[in-house]
């Protein structure tokens, strides 16, 4: 293993071992079925906003959003506006109702709010497939990761990432998570920052043209291996040679004969020569000026469709995630998450000024990872590409680490959604049935991660985002903010919705899209499916309470009350999950002992 190697190997283990450690000492904070569910509330909205930004920023935020800037320019900006402005949407009409209903997971508000069983069991459905959708690509960047920096096999990284979740899981649930996301919101802004930073004063020192008519150009002879087959736009063939499969024939050694289009089989090796203008992905801007512009989408048709599906997926997508959700839950009362959705918003905004750099940056000194379309690995290489020597190699070190952080964190809540809720509602909601359903929670997504197929991190995340604006979104905007919603109103939304956009993800992720044979619309319709499924399931939920409104709760009024009407009131009341020891529990709870407080204002046991 070489110095740099070595030091990138040595950033990852201390990223992990800390991770461990962090979530040991929260660990053994944790004692009642509460604390491993919602941290027994005491979150306070400081901690709570670290800990929400730091799961929230996953391997698509870290890793992702770099990758589509620099691969698509201006449109892939969509992405972390969304994913920041879809707080807003938390904080306006979510947050503090949620958390005056006293339920301890989306399932349960789900019965609370409609008093059907049927619902809460097909809303515990939809937040564990959520969940495990969203596991795939942490784990499959995990592994992308520990592969590009370490050269091992594909597999290590999920199953690393799994092994360490599970137990940081297992060992404490939601208190010892919330201590290991706290710190890793900071461990990744700062990963993510200082590199930025230096590339912000290298570029300011060095001649560059972002928007000019010409396409990316290598500064010095490069390599590059095509691992699977892509398609890629060709602008000038000077100072490339190819060595493999160009549109099915053999090439040794050859140049290409004229700019166009060409398919490059898996295994093909491009050489460039220095100065030579890089071939891109079909799809992506071919030139600076493309790039640099608004309106090209990201690859394939109709992109103007596509730019309104990813801002329906990422402004609503936040409102429907269940490890962004279960987070509100653990805050004292509703003022106290409205207050944490507001300080995450900041927190959010100040990380995503970073890998939107980055991307710029990419575009300029890694342009060679536009032809295989693994752009995601940009943030990985760009400060040895770019910088070089020590100061790049410790550099490239602390990228790595916020890299694994990043997986380790949104995991995490990931696992603590998928826990809790097959512990409450298919297992007696014991701590021993938490611990058993997280093991499995966090091993199914492993070999799903190995077989899904190669879409950008950021993609895949999108998808699963267009899940849940398509389905746990309006069954909590509805059912907070409209008295008219029935069960069966909302079990026919989460089937119409939950059912288009998860077939549309299915494809998506397992590389059944096929735009040959689609083509137009339906290649649109199959990769950005939000702008139609959304507004399709909340007209579901409509028009079918509508149809029976003879089902509506009788005790709406009440119901509203305990959610809009602030805790000081004394409306509120705590809710148990059925056949859970939590009952139990709150009858033999302690006195509060003021001088045995946590960090998180609990109390020690």
């Amino acid at each position: 293993m070489t110095g740099p190697d070595a030091l990138t190997a040595a950033a990852l283990l201390a990223a992990a071992l800390a991770t461990v450690l962090v979530g040991a000492y929260g660990g053994r904070l944790s004692r009642t079925t509460s604390d491993f569910l919602v941290a027994s509330r005491t979150v306070g909205p400081r901690w709570n906003a670290a800990a929400i930004s730091g799961e929230y920023l996953s391997a698509a935020s870290f890793l992702g959003v770099a990758g589509l800037v620099a691969k698509y320019g201006a449109d892939a900006l969509w992405y972390p506006v969304g994913f920041t402005a879809g707080y807003l949407g938390l904080l306006l009409f979510v947050s503090a109702p949620l958390r005056r209903s006293g339920a301890y997971t989306v399932p349960d508000f789900a019965e609370f709010r409609l008093g059907s069983a049927r619902l809460r069991t097909a809303a515990m459905l939809l937040v564990v497939v959520i969940c495990v959708l969203y596991l795939v690509p942490q784990y499959q960047g995990a592994g992308l990761t520990l592969k590009i920096l370490l050269g091992v096999p594909v597999w290590v990284g999920p199953l690393a990432v799994g092994v360490i979740v599970v137990a940081n899981v297992i060992g404490g649930g939601m208190r010892s998570i919330t201590f290991v996301q706290a710190f890793q919101y900071w461990l990744k802004l700062t990963a993510i920052a200082v590199p930025a930073l230096a590339l912000t004063a290298l570029f300011f020192t060095q001649p560059h043209d972002l928007g000019g008519p010409l396409p990316p150009v290598v500064h010095h002879a490069t390599t590059v291996t095509v691992e699977t087959d892509v398609v890629v736009q060709v602008a000038r063939t000077d100072g490339i040679t190819v060595t493999g499969e160009v549109d099915g024939t053999a090439l040794r050694g050859s140049a290409l004969p004229a700019p166009g289009r060409y398919t490059l089989g898996a295994g093909t090796t491009l050489r460039l020569a220095d100065g030579a203008e890089t071939p891109v992905v079909a799809g992506a801007p071919n030139t600076g000026a493309e790039w640099i512009s608004s309106g090209g989408g990201l690859g394939g048709p109709h992109p103007l469709f596509q730019v309104l599906s990813i801002i329906v997926a990422t402004f609503l997508g936040t409102m429907g995630l269940p490890h962004v959700l279960v987070r509100f839950y653990t805050n004292p009362d509703g003022r106290a998450a409205r207050r944490t959705a507001l300080a995450v918003i900041a927190l959010l905004s100040l990380f995503y000024l970073f890998p939107t750099l980055l991307g710029v940056f990419a575009r300029l000194y890694v342009p060679q990872l536009l032809i295989t379309g693994t752009a995601d690995a940009a943030v990985l290489l760009l400060p040895s590409s770019a910088i070089g020597g020590v100061a790049g190699a410790g550099l490239a070190a602390l990228v790595a680490a916020g890299a694994i952080a990043a997986f380790l964190a949104t995991s995490s809540g990931l696992l603590v959604s998928i826990a809790g809720a097959l512990s409450t509602d298919v297992l007696r909601g014991r701590v021993r049935d938490f611990r058993l359903a997280a093991l499995i929670g966090g091993l199914v997504p492993i070999p799903l991660a190995l077989a899904a197929s190669s879409l950008e991190l950021s993609r895949s995340v999108g998808m699963v985002f267009a899940v849940a604006a398509s389905t746990l979104c309006p069954l909590l905007v509805l059912g907070i903010w409209w008295r008219g919603l029935t069960s069966a109103g909302a079990i026919c939304g989460l089937v119409v919705g939950g059912g288009l956009s998860g077939a549309a993800t299915a494809l998506a992720l397992t590389g059944g899209i096929d735009e040959d044979l689609l083509g137009g619309w339906a290649s649109a319709l199959v990769g950005y499916p939000a702008a139609v499924t959304v507004p399709l399931a909340f007209l579901t939920m409509i028009a079918v309470s509508r149809l029976t409104a003879a089902q509506r709760p009788p005790d709406v009024a009440r119901i509203f009350a305990r959610m809009h009407v602030p805790e000081r009131l004394g409306m509120g009341v705590e809710r148990l999950p059925a056949g859970s020891e939590l009952a139990t529990e709150v009858a033999a709870e302690p006195a509060v002992d003021p001088g045995g407080a946590d960090p998180l204002g609990g109390r020690r046991r």
